[in-house]
């Protein structure tokens, strides 16, 4: 590996840190501003690769969209999250998959532990991203969250995997 690509490689790895880190503190207006102006974040449902426009997701949202549920945490008004759920994550098996023009896509695995006042629960996830440089830092355009048992019922999901 060039000097470069380790280079790239580990501000990449120091960036899905800080985003698993500020997921897990709920600190969703700092993660908020890890997005893109034309960001989309995607949890498929019941399968990994289906198109998103024709089929259920879990979560399907552009900027816009993301904005809006973190405003909505904000209120108070989700009791789902009351209190809010502790939240412990180890991601791991970060790649850089391909560079095309201004995008970096990368590929992660996470495991995460969620400790809720009714129950402890550990969610296997796989991720891609599409990061891109703005101003310098890199931010993200796309995060698809890929739940390895998505297939099955779920247990609510009221914090921002």
């Amino acid at each position: 590996m060039s000097e470069a690509a380790g280079d790239l490689l580990r501000e990449v790895e120091a960036f899905i840190y800080r985003e698993g880190y500020l997921q897990d503190r709920h600190q969703y207006d700092a993660w908020e501003a890890l997005w893109t102006d034309d960001g989309v974040y995607w949890i498929p449902a019941n399968d990994d690769d289906g198109d998103p426009e024709k089929e259920m997701s879990i979560i399907y949202d552009n900027r816009s969209r993301i904005a809006l549920r973190i405003r909505q945490f904000h209120t108070g008004r989700r009791i789902a999250q009351e209190p809010k759920s502790n939240l412990a994550r180890v991601i791991s098996n970060i790649e850089i998959m391909s560079l095309t023009g201004d995008d970096i896509h990368v590929r992660a695995n996470a495991m995460i532990f969620e400790s809720a006042a009714r129950r402890d629960t550990i969610w296997g996830t796989r991720y891609e991203y599409t990061l891109r440089r703005i101003d310098g830092a890199l931010r993200m355009a796309r995060k698809k969250v890929i739940l390895v048992n998505n297939s099955k019922a779920l247990p609510n999901m009221a914090f921002l995997i």
